[in-house]
């Protein structure tokens, strides 16, 4: 397996791993296990952002710039200044 199909998995499993925390938050009935999925998931958002950083800089994640156009058009349909 090569070193990029390996961070691609590894993104899918953190944003996976993310949307449980969030969700382990939101769900919480108290503030001590609020909190602990609260720092889990500020801290599985940074492994997030510095494995999507790396793919970035080995242009192995490619986005696509939106047209100022359609940003506009969302704008105005949702009255956003």
């Amino acid at each position: 397996m090569e070193d990029k199909e390996i961070m691609e998995k590894e993104l899918l499993i953190i944003k996976g791993v993310c949307d449980l925390y969030l969700h382990g938050s939101i769900e919480s009935t108290t503030a001590e296990v609020h909190t602990a999925f609260k720092e889990a998931l500020n801290e599985t958002l940074n492994i997030q952002n510095k494995i999507y950083n790396l793919m970035t800089e080995r242009g192995w994640y490619k986005t696509d710039t939106a047209e100022q156009t359609k940003i506009d058009k969302v704008k105005q349909k949702y009255n956003v200044n």
